[in-house]
């Protein structure tokens, strides 16, 4: 090879290398948004009014326009240009982000907090196919799935130490402003170095599905709405029962429009590839099931340990450490070596013996010998299973939809974990009041209740491990198979007969 062809490549490594960190940057921002308001919610229902009853709404009013624009916004990416998508979305996240900041009550909060899911939504759907089409090599994108399965894995976490810091240190309006230095940057290095794509809608713009994009992100924004709000009415209840029946009908027009529509926003095409749905489906009962650690772990910490919202996050920090030396490290080589979906069932073990050991925590319990033990194993396991799935759900995507794929991806992730959060707490909720009732000690019955919703999480994960031995499938080493347009081969997952 010559100087000029190895010069040549040395750039181009570099350039993706910043590319990579930029939409890790953009990323990481959303992340932790998703968690970072959580510690600081005390503070802001003080000093802004909010009441009981209305306090959860700043969770939710991000949680439901994220949740319901992931799949839309990924397609728009396919259509008219990724880069496009990711850097709108990174301005309408920074700007709603400084509008959080300066709320000075809670109408002004909510409303900043809806536009700051949009573009939260927004620049996520995308980030992920940006990822697998700028690593083509096999190696080499294992490395890159590994770095963004880090940030998305572990900066929920960070989102929890750095909330209490801010909050604790200057002011919980500083969780939002420490949003706009980052986002700045992010947008304007974006500019320079992401490079910009042709999407494909420029030429089809008359028939892109106007009416199926409406009819999505309707379904998944109810849908959203009816599981965050199922955990204070009741999973019985009428409102519930009512929401969840329209969530149905809007899912089931939207999917015959999909069928019949000439250039459909959902192609059917995308369930043919059992690694995709198959990802998918695993995806979600796993984060159901791992949201229970994230959730749960912090109020048996505060309410039953008695920790401060910096000791809470500290006792974190195992888990997100633990989680970056498995996805930047070790995970890449495992995939490597004996591919994706063998270190998937190892994982998906480790995380439902991580819960299940949570499962046993006491009320006179302590940090060391009720929660310590659990975070290596779920550490080991999270890490070892991000990179693994998101290389399973994107094997089956073509390049012209893997913007889509992107999106169905995060997408399940933010089902999983509204769903999981919705059911664990309801019945964490529950237990411990029937126990309260029987007389049990306060400290009993919430450490009883977190016990059930820590066992029911770790069923979860055994289901998620069900789903992967029996539908996913290890993608063919590069050779083994006809080349696809991006420079990989052709993964065996679309073949929809079992293997």
């Amino acid at each position: 090879m010559s100087a000029q062809a190895v010069a040549a490549r040395a750039g181009s490594g570099s350039s993706r290398r910043l590319a990579l960190a930029i939409l890790c940057a953009g990323q990481l921002m959303v992340i932790l948004d998703g968690t970072i308001v959580n510690v600081a919610l005390p503070s802001i229902q003080e000093s802004l009014g909010f009441s009981p009853s209305n306090l959860g709404w700043v969770v939710n009013a991000y949680l439901i326009p994220f949740g319901g624009l992931l799949l839309l916004s990924g397609r728009f990416g396919d259509l008219f240009g990724r880069k496009r998508v990711f850097t709108t979305g990174l301005i309408v996240f920074t700007l709603a982000s400084l509008l959080c900041g300066l709320a000075q009550n809670p109408a002004m909060l909510l409303g900043a907090r809806f536009v700051q899911g949009v573009g939260g939504a927004v620049t996520s759907s995308v980030t992920l196919a940006m990822v697998v089409t700028m690593f083509t090599e096999p190696k080499e994108r294992a490395k890159a799935i590994g770095v963004y399965s880090f940030v998305q894995s572990a900066g929920g976490t960070l989102g929890l130490l750095l909330g209490g810091v801010l909050t604790q240190a200057i002011s919980w309006h500083w969780i939002f402003f420490v949003n706009v230095p980052i986002g700045a940057v992010a947008v304007f290095m974006a500019q320079r170095s992401l490079r910009a794509e042709e999407g494909k809608g420029k030429s089809k713009s008359k028939s892109t599905d106007a009416f199926g994009a409406v009819l999505i992100t309707a379904a998944l924004m109810l849908a959203v709405y009816t599981i965050v709000e199922a955990s204070g009415y009741g999973f019985g209840s009428t409102r519930t029962l009512g929401f969840g029946l329209g969530t149905l009908v809007l899912l089931a027009t939207f999917v015959i429009r999909q069928a019949k529509a000439q250039d459909p926003l959902l192609p059917p095409r995308m369930f043919k590839f059992r690694n995709v749905s198959g990802a998918l489906g695993t995806h979600t009962l796993m984060v159901s099931g791992m949201f229970s650690f994230q959730f749960l772990a912090v109020l048996y910490m505060q309410n039953v340990l008695g920790f401060d919202e910096v000791q809470t996050g500290l006792g974190m920090v195992p888990v997100s450490l633990l989680i970056g030396l498995m996805s930047l490290f070790l995970a890449p080589r495992l995939i490597a070596r004996i591919g994706p979906r063998s270190v998937l069932l190892v994982a998906l073990v480790l995380i439902a013996g991580g819960l299940g050991l949570l499962g046993q925590i006491s009320a006179d319990g302590a940090y060391l010998t009720d929660v310590f033990p659990a975070t290596v194993p779920l550490g080991i396991g999270f890490g070892l299973a991000m990179p693994s799935l998101a290389g399973l759900a994107m094997s089956g995507a073509t390049p012209q939809d893997s913007g889509l794929a992107s999106g169905m991806f995060n997408t399940m992730q933010q089902v999983g974990s509204s769903l999981g959060l919705a059911i664990l707490s309801t019945l964490a909720a529950s237990h411990a009041g029937t126990l309260l009732g029987d007389g049990t000690a306060r400290s009993e019955a919430l450490t009883g209740g977190y016990q059930l919703a820590f066992r029911v999480g770790s069923c979860f994960v055994l289901g998620a491990l069900v789903v992967a031995a029996a539908v996913l499938r290890n993608p063919p080493r590069p050779g083994n198979g006809p080349a696809t347009s991006a420079g990989t081969s052709r993964p065996a997952d679309s073949d929809t007969a079992s293997a």
